[in-house]
């Protein structure tokens, strides 16, 4: 069972997935996860968060964000992860319960092997024509991971409406 209340869970998933969906498909599209969809993302946590969570669990979150933030940081600037990986994974920090951590990270590396190999398989098929403008075919060796971030956020908070304490 996961930490996160089922109730939580469902009071975020559908204010959540739409952008968890648009910051996929734009990362895809132009290898960009645009700053409306980190703003949107820390938006609705602000105005949502405060019903959906205990009120003295609420700061706590937030201090997870500025964490995570000041982590994204460091390795964008180390040429890890990209600015905006690190800001959408910033915006995300506070959906997740602490105690999910271990749980988050197993799911994270599920997604992101799905999602790797997924664009790499339709990238080299004639499937890839579905989308022929979309940045992503042509990056080399770059990645999308906006596709497995917000992968991973949008099933860590579909599992948790479902399994949650």
């Amino acid at each position: 069972m996961l930490q996160i209340s089922a109730a939580s869970a469902q009071w975020f998933l559908p204010f959540v997935v739409p952008v968890c969906l648009y910051v996929c498909w734009s990362d895809m599209r132009a290898m960009k996860i645009p700053n409306r969809a980190v703003l949107a993302l820390l938006g609705i946590f602000l105005a949502v968060g405060l019903v959906a969570l205990p009120l003295a669990e609420y700061p706590w979150r937030l201090v997870q964000l500025a964490v995570v933030l000041a982590l994204g940081i460091v390795l964008n600037a180390a040429g890890v992860m990209g600015a905006g990986d690190a800001k959408f994974a910033a915006a995300a920090a506070p959906f997740i319960h602490p105690g999910d951590m271990r749980f988050l990270i197993a799911l994270f590396a599920a997604v992101l092997l799905a999602a790797f190999v997924s664009h790499r398989l339709v990238r080299a098929t004639p499937l890839r024509q579905l989308a022929p403008d979309w940045e992503s075919w042509t990056r080399g060796r770059d990645f999308p991971m906006g596709l497995a971030l917000g992968g991973t956020l949008a099933a860590y908070l579909a599992l948790g409406a479902v399994w949650g304490s």
